[in-house]
């Protein structure tokens, strides 16, 4: 399991620097899902599911929908789908293309050998513990999670609304 930890991580780290680094925001977005779910495939190979389908649902569902928001919010017309069918061509989607299939083949050797083995931690972290975690000691970051988030919200309702 180690193995699958260290590979995800890499991937992780590897999409994370090129979606900083990638000038256009489609392809920023492509290597930032990709590195959701290495992030995801981090908290399957040390023994964590429920975590790992969390940061799959809430994160790479959460950064999907807002991004698809936003491209409604700004409506920019038939000019701008034209100019996306020619940036969008089958060699954008080759980078992050390969990094999901190696987070596939991981996450189902990893999902193979889970009853066997837990992983790297003592064991399965279930639901209630997590809960526990969230509103026990780390209540105070959570909140503060949920205040950005609401502030997010209200910042991009006003960026796009029209006067």
């Amino acid at each position: 399991m180690e193995f699958a930890f260290d590979l995800s991580a890499a991937v992780a780290v590897i999409a994370t620097l090129l979606a900083i680094s990638s000038l256009d925001p489609v392809h920023a977005l492509l290597y930032l899902i990709v590195s959701l779910l290495a992030v995801a495939m981090v908290f399957f190979a040390i023994g964590a599911p429920f975590a790992g389908i969390l940061e799959v649902i809430v994160y790479a569902g959460a950064i999907m929908v807002l991004f698809v928001f936003v491209v409604m919010m700004l409506n920019l017309g038939r000019a701008a789908v034209e100019q996306e069918r020619r940036w969008l061509t089958p060699r954008v989607w080759a980078g992050p293309a390969v990094l999901a299939l190696v987070l596939l083949a991981e996450l189902l050797h990893v999902l193979g050998r889970m009853p066997a083995a837990a992983g790297i931690g003592e064991g399965t972290i279930g639901a209630r513990a997590v809960g526990a975690a969230l509103f026990g000691p780390y209540l105070l970051a959570v909140e503060l999670g949920s205040m950005l988030l609401l502030a997010a919200l209200v910042a991009a309702f006003h960026l796009g609304r029209n006067e």
